[in-house]
């Protein structure tokens, strides 16, 4: 009796200290994806804080703001060739978007898969209405994505689209005629608002704002910078709308 009860203590230990094949495997694996996911958004965050900055010197006039528009394509001169640098850049945050985008549904399909059975009823609220709508904001920002890349970039369908007047491209692509573009402009920089938010304070908890005080602090910083970035972003087109810019 003492030795079975001795081989059933022993066994119950090794069983609990071996770990389940596979464990380590999609552990690393899901660390690995919010790794991406971390630098990835930080990277992307970066970029959108610069291109902001510059986006306000259209308000310092034509002449300052198509001077800024043609030092980016001449930055790295005479080391890289001219325009070397804006593709550089942009095959930098292909990279983080499509990594950002890989990672984003790579942890929802395992949040998906560690809970195979739903739920038979599901509280109408779960969460913040930004992490709710997390999936739907970041279809709607790539689609964004590629239409200003088109209009402001590649110019095919901005009225003017010529890279030489980069001034005159902007003000005619808010033009009050095209107010649907101004008002897709608006919701897919709202919809980064509300993903740049959630995203700033889920890395604000993960550096261990886990406090109640240290909790609320991270929400009003994460909502505050939100905040700036949307209407640093806004003001451009709205000032071109409304005749302040043009």
């Amino acid at each position: 009796m003492v030795v079975s009860g001795t081989r059933d203590r022993a066994a119950s230990t090794t069983k609990a200290t071996t770990p389940t094949p596979g464990r380590k495997a999609v552990y690393r694996s899901t660390v690995g994806a919010k790794s991406v996911m971390a630098v990835t958004g930080l990277l992307l965050l970066a970029f959108l804080v610069a291109h902001m900055a510059g986006n306000l010197k259209i308000f310092f006039g034509a002449e300052s703001f198509d001077h800024y528009a043609h030092w980016l394509r001449d930055i790295g001169a005479p080391v890289l060739p001219h325009y070397w640098y804006l593709w550089i850049q942009r095959g930098v945050l292909t990279a983080a978007v499509v990594g950002h985008a890989w990672a984003a549904t790579a942890l929802a399909l395992r949040a998906r898969r560690a809970r195979p059975v739903r739920y038979a009823h599901r509280p109408k609220v779960q969460g913040s209405y930004a992490a709710r709508t997390m999936r739907w904001g970041g279809v709607l920002i790539l689609l964004f994505i590629v239409w200003h890349l088109l209009d402001l970039t590649v110019g095919t369908v901005n009225p003017v689209g010529n890279p030489a007047t980069p001034y005159a491209n902007v003000v005619a692509g808010f033009a009050p005629s095209r107010w649907p573009v101004t008002l897709f402009y608006t919701l897919a920089i709202i919809a980064l608002g509300f993903h740049v938010r959630h995203g700033l304070f889920s890395a604000l908890r993960t550096l261990g704002q886990r406090t109640a005080k240290g909790e609320q602090r991270a929400r009003v910083a994460a909502l505050g910078f939100a905040v700036l970035l949307v209407a640093g972003f806004l003001v451009v087109p709205f000032s071109v709308l409304v005749g302040l810019v043009g």
